[in-house]
């Protein structure tokens, strides 16, 4: 019976030190990697360590630290391939470092931000990986600087005053796509976004925008987007295709805007890029092996995982200085679904440079939801 209740007990440190002959002390070096321990000593605390199946105890170890050896990693979705992509990349060097990565979705909502951010800050975890529902000024990022949380900001938001930050350079890689594209002779472009009030997002569109209006001013640059919805989306390109628009590439800002107007296309019998092209920021599976591959601007996560790990560490190991701010370059990959715009005009289409800027268009009258927005002809 007492051997049972032995065998169902959790050795403790104090087991291992007794059955390899050390103290418990020497114990703790060895599962913490300290170097000056004797080879002897090391090799008999594993093999006690193997016999009774010993495991650390993290909340133990943690109650007698300030810290506990955990990141937060907050993203805004969890359906996208970025941030699917991402969290593996943090995770994997959370756990080379000895950590545990705990990963939450703000569901595109500052509110749940701000709450998840207190949560860890209640944890006491080490630091904390933020990428912004929109900015630098949500709840999230306020409260981590109001409390002086060790963190990072990543994908979205500006270097603060307290904050270190690691982004992709969003604004160039749009213009990089809007001068391929006019350099092929598109002169009007539909472009989609979701979100338009996340930092990012303004930067990819002003990025194209400004991009295409140096190369020709007279280029029309139609923009439909909204805040949450993807169904809101998509009955607004339904809805703007059904007015008889017919620009000659689509530019979507999000890789699912991208599969919905690929659906739309495909609906309406189009091809690509014989009929229309398209690019998306954002590379997924899906673009690479469908036919016509689709151009997309590819993101390096695992540099950008790297990069605000390191920073985090540093942090974490008492590193001082002005916050720190890196921007990582993306690779634009013009696959099959781009092309030059059909000569000549077709059924429904302004010929490229005579485009008249279009009046705003409301969804809602088409029975879109109000949050839903299109402009046509836009100037910076």
């Amino acid at each position: 019976m007492a051997r049972r209740e032995a065998l169902a007990r959790r050795p403790s440190i104090h087991d291992v030190a007794s059955h390899a002959g050390v103290s418990a002390a020497t114990v703790s070096k060895v599962m913490h990697g300290v170097a000056t321990v004797r080879p002897e000593n090391v090799r008999r605390v594993f093999s006690a360590v193997e016999t009774l199946g010993y495991r650390a105890d993290p909340l133990a170890s943690d109650l007698r630290r300030e810290k506990r050896r955990i990141i937060g990693a907050i993203v805004p979705e969890f359906e996208s391939e970025f941030f699917g992509l991402l969290i593996t990349e943090l995770e994997r060097l959370a756990e080379a470092r000895g950590y545990a990565l705990v990963a939450s979705s703000a569901r595109e909502t500052q509110e749940r931000e701000g709450q998840i951010v207190q949560r860890l800050h209640d944890w006491r975890v080490s630091g904390v990986v933020l990428a912004p529902v929109r900015d630098e000024h949500g709840p999230g990022a306020t409260f981590m600087r109001d409390n002086a949380m060790t963190g990072v900001l990543l994908d979205r938001g500006l270097a603060v005053a307290s904050l270190d930050r690691v982004a992709v350079d969003s604004a160039g890689a749009s213009a990089k796509s809007a001068r391929t594209l006019l350099g092929l002779g598109h002169r009007h472009i539909l472009v989609l976004g979701l979100g338009e009030q996340a930092a990012t997002v303004r930067a990819r569109l002003d990025g194209f925008r400004r991009a295409a209006q140096e190369i020709e001013q007279q280029t029309r640059i139609d923009v439909i987007s909204c805040e949450r919805e993807l169904d809101a989306l998509r009955r607004s390109v339904t809805a703007y295709f059904d007015r008889g628009e017919r620009p000659t590439a689509v530019y979507a800002l999000f890789s699912r805007g991208a599969l919905v107007a690929l659906s739309e296309f495909r609906r309406r019998g189009w091809k690509c890029p014989e009929d229309i092209s398209l690019v998306s920021f954002d590379d997924a599976e899906w673009m690479q092996v469908t036919w016509p591959s689709i151009a997309a601007i590819v993101q390096p996560v695992r540099a950008m995982a790297e990069q605000a790990m390191a920073i985090l560490f540093d942090r974490i190991e008492g590193a001082k200085g002005r916050p720190v701010a890196r921007l990582e370059p993306c690779f634009v990959n013009m696959r099959e679904s781009v092309g030059p715009p059909r000569s000549g005009s077709r059924p429904g289409v302004i010929p490229p440079g005579n485009s008249p800027p279009l009046p705003t268009f409301d969804p809602a009258a088409l029975g879109a939801p109000a949050a839903d927005k299109f402009t046509g002809g836009e100037k910076p």
